[in-house]
């Protein structure tokens, strides 16, 4: 089948992308490198839109939550991410979480019975020399593509580190010490399980995560950063005494029934899929070997027989200086003819990640059929995020950002109390107006 446009990288952001042409009855060779001899070193199948860190894709809320009116605002677009995801959603209280297997299943059934869509399993190494393509390889694009990215950018990628969290087999899980709960109770409060430690417990766990043997750094990724949102736990531990305990050992808004007291830390399992047999330990991303992390992790209280379904891993993400590279269009300045889509632009996070995809999805439609780009307002989540990667961003400075409400033009004359709800009413207003310009 030939095709009117090229899509490279099967992952949540290239998903999206091919969707959002291909319903429209655009021709698209949708080209993933797994499936075809080839992987990355966090990839275990290879299933399109697979999620290889947290299964979560954080909050839901649409009035209080700048990512959480990014679900919305992808919503009312149709998306194909945000559809899958309602469809494997598992207990999170207001999060959204979902069950990955059902997640990529999905995605790829709903791609596959698309008539002008063709995925195909190859690995591309070269970005292609013409006609309009979509690169949406990600963090972990392969050295051949990467290379050749490079040498059209006349640039060096930046780069950073992201790291995995492991996850548990619920029946492994000792409940006669832990409890489920959400934090505050909010949502239903089973939807957590909670892993009480006192100060002298933390403490000593703290020393084993400073004391740990770690992964040795080569000399090319001496110098390269840690993405703050993916931070290792381990990392946090070096930061000081109480960084973890204010941060994913938080124990705030649990009360343990067995005390009636929050505990002095807790480490907080969040369920992994429909079946609830696999539990995520939220925020334990490590750079740990595997044998250290199954010998700390299980001092634990209510681990210490804790068989893990995958252990934490650690991965080198690269990423484009996007306000310099690209223009207001996702196109690559040197080379117009192809769009950059997802983590690869320095958005970082799954939504953020498919959303960049279906924007510039969007904006490969309109050129098509000949139409001026309308962009999204820069009220909304979707146009404060491309704003901020396409020309917002200090280039000078640029990392990767989650969507947040410092990307959104300001409301001085809002209380701060009012001003969340304050910037979600004006962004689903404006979106609304909006709208009709990309409905085609």
């Amino acid at each position: 089948m030939s095709h009117q446009v090229h899509i490279i990288g099967g992952g949540l952001a290239g998903s999206e992308a091919a969707w959002q042409l291909a319903r429209r009855g655009i021709a698209v060779r949708l080209s993933e490198m797994r499936g075809a001899g080839d992987t990355t070193p966090a990839h275990q199948t290879d299933g399109l839109a697979e999620l290889v860190c947290s299964n979560s894709f954080r909050s839901d809320d649409d009035e209080r939550n700048a990512v959480g009116l990014l679900h919305h605002e992808m919503r009312q677009l149709g998306s194909l991410v945000m559809a899958a995801a309602e469809k494997a959603r598992v207990p999170a209280g207001s999060a959204l979480a979902v069950d990955r297997e059902v997640f990529s299943a999905e995605i790829e059934r709903e791609l596959g019975a698309l008539p002008s869509l063709e995925i195909v399993r190859e690995r591309v190494d070269r970005l292609p020399e013409d006609g309009a393509v979509i690169v949406a390889t990600g963090p972990l694009t392969a050295e051949a593509l990467a290379a050749s990215i490079g040498a059209a950018t006349g640039a060096e990628s930046l780069a950073f580190f992201d790291a995995i969290a492991p996850i548990v087999h619920r029946d492994s899980i000792d409940m006669d010490i832990c409890w489920m709960a959400s934090r505050w109770d909010k949502g239903d409060t089973k939807d957590y399980i909670n892993c009480p430690m006192d100060k002298e417990q933390y403490l000593a766990f703290r020393e084993g995560l400073l004391a740990g043997d770690k992964i040795a750094f080569k000399e090319w990724e001496a110098n390269t950063p840690y993405f703050e949102g993916c931070m290792p736990v381990e990392v946090m531990a070096e930061r000081g005494v109480d960084t973890l305990r204010f941060g994913p050992m938080k124990p705030v808004g649990l009360d343990n029934p067995r005390t009636g007291r929050w505990p002095y830390a807790v480490v907080q399992l969040r369920q992994d899929n429909k079946l609830g047999t696999l539990w995520n330990m939220v925020g334990f991303q490590t750079k740990l070997r595997h044998g250290e992390q199954i010998r700390l992790f299980r001092t634990i209280p209510g681990l210490e027989n804790a068989e893990f379904a995958r252990l934490g891993g650690l991965h080198r993400n690269t990423f484009l200086n996007s306000p310099a590279l690209l223009d207001r269009q996702l196109r690559l300045k040197s080379a117009p003819h192809i769009r950059f889509a997802g983590q690869i632009t320095g958005c970082e996070g799954y939504v953020e990640s498919a959303a960049v995809g279906l924007m510039a999805g969007l904006m490969a439609v309109a050129e098509l059929a000949g139409r001026d780009w309308q962009a999204p307002p820069r009220t909304t989540a979707l146009g404060a995020l491309l704003a901020h990667i396409t020309g917002d961003a200090d280039s000078a400075s640029y990392q990767p950002m989650n969507v947040n409400f410092g990307l959104f033009p300001p409301l001085p004359d809002v209380k701060k109390k009012q001003r969340k709800e304050a910037y979600t009413s004006r962004a689903k207003r404006e979106l609304g107006e909006w709208l009709p310009l990309v409905a085609a």
